[in-house]
């Protein structure tokens, strides 16, 4: 018999991680705590795609990542205002608790063959994607990505979802940082 595989599954807010998990685990999920206070860490079990796994479902508080612009240019008097829009902006983790839900990705992410993005079917939703993608990536670089689409947080939907799992949108997610 093969042993299970870990799956790590990222929602964009820790209520809907806790409802995914609920219904997915059927009502059987072990909650633990996470390094950010606000976003839980729920384990379970569930099939994926014909194969036993080990579920470990998180969660993100919106987006993880913000642009700013270098260093030497983030006060009033670093340059003259024009110039900024030939700048470059940088992507990267600012605020306390986003610092620890980025520290919580990568150490659940460590040994996982799967991550599935739970986010919100509009672009932020896309784009909240990518960011926490970069981010496991950056710590486990061979991992596979697949996008849970869903309308609602139900049985049927999470279902579905489950069965329909796809490649998320790089091109969708980029119109957002444009």
């Amino acid at each position: 018999m093969v042993a299970p595989f870990k799956v790590l599954n990222v929602a964009e807010k820790n209520d809907a991680a806790k409802n995914i998990a609920e219904i997915m685990s059927g009502g059987h999920s072990n909650r633990r705590e996470g390094l950010s206070r606000f976003n839980k860490i729920y384990e379970y079990q569930y099939m994926v795609q014909g194969t036993q796994a080990n579920m470990v479902m998180t969660s993100v508080s919106g987006h993880l990542l913000n642009m700013e612009f270098p260093e030497q240019f983030r006060k009033w008097w670093s340059c003259h205002p024009v110039q900024l829009f030939d700048l470059p902006v940088e992507k990267g983790v600012k605020e306390e608790n986003m610092m620890n839900i980025k520290k919580s990705l990568e150490k659940e992410v460590r040994g996982c063959k799967l991550l599935i993005i739970w986010t919100d079917c509009d672009r932020e939703g896309e784009n909240i994607g990518m960011e926490v993608v970069t981010v496991c990536r950056a710590i486990n670089r061979g991992i596979k990505v697949l996008r849970a689409k869903f309308s609602e947080i139900t049985r049927p939907s999470i279902e579905r979802a489950m069965r329909t799992l796809g490649q998320i949108n790089e091109n969708v997610s980029a119109a957002v940082d444009c």
